[in-house]
């Protein structure tokens, strides 16, 4: 009997990866990557050798067969994800689920996820949270907000620099315009910024703005 190993990949910075994710990106039989192209620039960074293998939302529920065969036959596979934890808002729930139900060893290594540096830097309370991740982008988007208005610890969302203005108007709309919120982009990364204010104000610096890079943005709770 093989294992999955869920590997963490850097956010932004290549530096960012730990000793222990390249010693197993170097030792298992095979890597499970999102996008096989930017693992592909990550290992060649570290001068790491290994196959890679396509598994992303498009064909994981195909993939997932034949990788639980591999699994079982002996090999030990890593899975990591364009950016940062795999299964966090990225392909990796529905196999690791599959391996459980097949009595397969899961491992997960310990590094990167956008949302906690942009949480601890936000300035709003981190010791009670809820991530609530992309939202629908049609059926269901309202009720999702909706349902967080009387939510009492502080939220984390991630969004597209191309609907970063919708979000927050629906959010000022929903939870009012002075409820305090950050907004955090391109984490780790050489434009790294983080903006704080109320969501009105928020709202109002982007609205004119073209931003680029994964959005974080956090948004306290009501008092």
């Amino acid at each position: 009997m093989g294992k999955l190993i869920l590997v963490p990949t850097p956010i932004g910075n290549l530096g960012d990866i730990s000793f222990r994710a390249l010693e197993m990106l170097s030792a298992v039989d095979g890597i499970l990557a999102e996008d096989t192209r930017k693992t592909g620039i990550l290992l060649k960074h570290y001068k790491i050798s290994n196959r890679l293998l396509p598994y992303h939302q498009h064909n994981e529920h195909t993939r997932i067969n034949s990788i639980t065969s591999r699994l079982i036959a002996g090999e030990t596979l890593a899975l990591v994800s364009d950016a940062g934890t795999p299964g966090i808002s990225d392909p990796g729930f529905l196999l690791v689920r599959e391996c459980i139900k097949m009595e397969i060893p899961v491992e997960s290594l310990p590094g990167a996820v956008a949302f906690i540096p942009a949480l601890v830097s936000s300035g709003l309370p981190c010791d009670r949270f809820c991530f609530e991740g992309f939202l629908p982008q049609r059926k269901g988007r309202k009720k999702r907000i909706d349902d967080l208005t009387q939510e009492k610890r502080t939220m984390i969302f991630y969004e597209s620099p191309f609907r970063l203005t919708r979000i927050l108007k629906e959010l000022a709309d929903a939870f009012g315009a002075e409820r305090q919120a950050s907004v955090s982009r391109e984490i780790t990364k050489i434009y790294e910024e983080t903006l704080r204010g109320s969501l009105k104000e928020l709202l109002h610096h982007y609205q004119n703005k073209k931003v680029k890079g994964e959005i974080v943005v956090v948004v306290s709770g009501k008092e």
